[in-house]
């Protein structure tokens, strides 16, 4: 992976998240990079999983619903999974697919914030 090629904040990559464990969500799929550029000394990120929207994630406060666009290059309305935060190696990430706008990244990190405890302000 070249430097042109590290995920940054914001960016939406295909991420290979196999092997997992019981719950954890599995498989190839889409997620946003949350955590700072140049944060890491190691090659690691922390993502937040993408999964196609279900109606019953609407009352989870950990979901955040997604629509499909050219910037973000989803193909279906989709769901950040909050709750599914976790941090990855560099070689996990297969390619970049888009990216979310600075509201959008705003409000993942808010639910992540629910999820850890922190009180909104």
């Amino acid at each position: 992976m070249t430097s042109l090629n590290i995920p940054k904040r914001g960016e939406i990559w295909i991420v290979d998240l196999d092997p997992t464990r019981g719950a954890e969500i599995k498989k190839q799929r889409t997620a946003v990079v949350m955590s700072c550029d140049g944060l890491a000394k190691l090659p690691i990120h922390i993502i937040v999983p993408i999964t196609g929207w279900q109606p019953s994630f609407a009352s989870s406060v950990w979901f955040y619903n997604i629509v499909p666009t050219s910037k973000n290059g989803l193909s279906k309305e989709s769901g950040a999974d909050s709750l599914q935060l976790r941090s990855v190696s560099r070689e996990r990430f297969i390619r970049k697919v888009g990216i979310l706008d600075a509201e959008q990244l705003e409000e993942i990190a808010y639910r992540v914030a629910l999820c850890i405890g922190l009180k909104p302000v």
